[in-house]
């Protein structure tokens, strides 16, 4: 009778998981294209190359036309307008507008050049050639009218310059951070790489898995079974390679081995060959026919036979022609166990695939939300964990015409119809939109910026939103964030808040190559007549220009108001940090509001104004935070990371 081998001794289950977690998976890399990406995660950053939408759009169904030629418009004293055509969506605009002209627009058009607004239907009246209102073709009468030749319509309200239109990049605009390095790419993603035209993708190639099982016994399905001579069939062959495709590997199954040591070395050394780890299932008791353990300890690297649990004692991990390998147990119960418990995790690390979880999560609104009275509503919300470990529900919309609002969300909670509001704190329940998410690592808000996109690529699964300076703060003071961007004075901050970085970047006037109007200052824009593109209230962009203009003021003894109010397309502002520019680029204005560092990317020209200051906060109590500490951590690299972006240093080195 052959001698039996005792077991080493048996390790603890943690030194089971280090000695996997010690084993090279990493399968590399690999481009696909857009279909077939679906469930693969990103190894590099995409940003966008167009903005979504392309044009200037109209929000609804109505009527574009020069915003100032509706103020003071009311329901008893509507302003008119002789309607001279109409624009469908997916058709170029044929029109231009004379003052006093007004084209009816359908839902998603492209605006006319020069419209600057437009009032929804529902706010006006079509009037025939006597000056009187038509029912069927008033908004009361259902909807704006077909014929547009020969009428005219009246509005009973006034709008603004931009309203009721979304602009050419609200969605997502040119040069904005899409999606970062380790995003898993699902339904979401996969729509927004679409509305950004993205082709291929740079993506994690999934670990190749070679699958052997062992044992004279066993009989591949399909094949004929004698049970009288002991025989069984293969289940581990199909059970681990259905287990290795759910933890986001390949299964590669190589032909059944017996235990015959010359045969189970030439099939596991084909295995490691082409496969970046390979899982044998039986031959790894300690018996004298159970000869796997010989295999990899003669021709390999033996790091673990043996683990202290049930079911699953006889285990192997060590490492063969430089592939991983990993030893299942041979009774299918304790084979999977084993793959679930200690395998899965490092295909699915491996593969850049979260860790499964349930398909809802209950968490505490950070915020008040209210919903529209009467209507069932589905909010789309994120996760965030605060310095206590709880989890965090705060709602996340842009608009349903925004595919953003769906990567930014991780699920839904619903409000019937009748509850008109969520009290912040109340306890919700979040239906996610898949059971592999995951709170982010790391969520902040603030400030669109270039230098802070590249911070990001350097951290395990963050969420940024770029909100502005303005907004950040009230978010910070919500305590939804775990980071702020900002910019400004930031002394009347919470003392609960703590200061871990910064940098300066400089700002000004980007204008077209070599700078054809000669612009050289903000007096330009108030003394001459240049079409200018700025940013939003929110960012600290809008309120560095200000305040320079509040300087140009008090210079001329005048009234700062009366200088904004000179510069032509001050009130039109567009979203991203390069979206001025690239309006400048379009030949859509002759200046915008901007950074230097966007005009020499876009080798566009550049008036300098100044400098302003973006700090990082970070709320105190989450510190310790995984994202957080690696955001600190990083930060202490600023001069590497804003060695080729100009104008953008340390603050610390001013």
């Amino acid at each position: 009778m052959s001698e039996r081998k005792q077991f080493r001794d048996l390790a603890a289950p943690a030194e089971a998981h280090d000695a996997i977690a010690s084993l090279d998976l990493d399968p590399g890399t690999e481009s696909l294209p857009l279909d077939a990406a679906a469930g693969r995660v990103l190894t590099e950053r995409v940003d966008a190359t167009l903005d979504v939408p392309g044009f200037d759009r109209s929000a609804l169904d109505g009527y574009a036309l020069h915003a100032r030629e509706t103020f003071g418009a009311t329901e008893t004293d509507p302003a008119t307008f002789d309607v001279v055509g109409i624009v469908e969506a997916g058709e170029r605009p044929t029109v231009d507008l004379d003052p006093g002209e007004a084209v009816e627009i359908a839902t998603g058009a492209v605006m006319p050049p020069d419209a600057d607004a437009m009032v929804a239907v529902e706010r006006t009246d079509r009037i025939g050639s006597e000056g009187a209102a038509d029912d069927e073709t008033s908004a009361d009468g259902g909807g704006a009218a077909s014929d547009a030749g020969g009428e005219r319509v009246a509005v009973r309200t006034s709008v603004t310059p931009g309203e009721n239109v979304m602009p050419a990049g609200a969605d997502i605009a040119a040069g904005e951070r899409a999606l970062g390095p380790g995003t898993r790419l699902t339904a979401r993603e996969i729509g927004l790489l679409a509305a950004l035209g993205v082709e291929e993708v740079p993506v994690r190639a999934k670990p190749r898995v070679g699958i052997v099982s062992t044992g004279d016994e066993l009989v591949r399905v399909g094949e004929d079974l004698d049970s009288e001579a002991g025989q069984i069939y293969d289940v581990n062959s199909n059970a681990t390679a259905a287990a290795v495709r759910e933890a986001g590997g390949e299964p590669v199954v190589y032909p059944h081995a017996g235990d015959d040591y010359d045969e189970l070395e030439r099939v596991l050394r084909e295995a490691a060959a082409e496969c970046d780890l390979v899982c044998s299932s039986g031959s790894t008791s300690a018996s004298a026919v159970d000869v796997i353990y010989e295999v990899i300890e003669e021709q390999g690297d033996l790091l673990l036979h043996g683990v202290a649990i049930k079911p699953g004692k006889p285990m192997l991990v060590g490492q063969l022609e430089g592939s991983a390998y990993v030893g299942l147990p041979g009774y299918p119960v304790s084979a999977l166990s084993i793959f679930r418990t200690f395998v899965a995790s490092a295909i699915r690390e491996a593969a850049g695939v979260p860790e499964p979880a349930t398909a809802t999560v209950r968490g505490r609104m950070a915020v008040e939300e209210r919903a529209e009275e009467g209507r069932h509503r589905l909010v789309p919300v994120g996760l965030v964990e605060n310095g206590a470990g709880e989890t965090l529900v705060y709602p996340v919309d842009k608009g349903s015409g925004a595919t953003t609002s769906l990567v930014e969300a991780d699920g839904i909670v619903e409000m019937p119809a009748e509850v008109a509001y969520l009290d912040a704190g109340e306890a919700v329940t979040v239906d996610l939109f898949s059971p592999d998410v995951r709170p982010p690592t790391l969520l902040g808000v603030g400030e669109d910026d270039p230098l802070l996109s590249r911070l990001l690529d350097r951290i395990d699964r963050p969420r940024y939103l770029s909100v502005g300076s303005r907004a950040a703060r009230r978010w910070l003071r919500d305590g939804v964030p775990d980071v702020v961007a900002v910019t400004g004075d930031t002394d009347e901050l919470d003392a609960d808040t703590t200061e871990i970085g910064g940098w300066t970047r400089g700002w000004g006037l980007v204008v077209p190559p070599d700078n054809p109007d000669d612009v050289a200052g903000l007096a330009d824009l108030v003394d001459r007549d240049l079409a200018f593109v700025n940013r939003p209230t929110a960012s600290g962009l809008r309120t560095s220009l200000g305040n320079a203009l509040a300087d140009l003021a008090d210079e001329r003894d005048a009234d700062r108001r009366d200088l904004v109010d000179a510069i032509d397309g001050f009130d039109f502002t567009l979203e991203a940090h390069e979206s001025p520019a690239r309006r400048v680029v379009a030949g859509g204005a002759d200046v915008g509001l901007g950074l230097r560092a966007t005009a020499e990317k876009l080798d566009l020209g550049f008036v300098p104004i100044g400098e302003e200051t973006v700090r990082v906060l970070a709320a105190s109590d989450r510190m310790e935070k995984s994202g957080v500490a690696a955001l600190d951590s990083v930060l202490g690299d600023l001069d590497a990371l804003c060695a080729d972006l100009p104008g953008f240093r340390d603050h610390r080195n001013r």
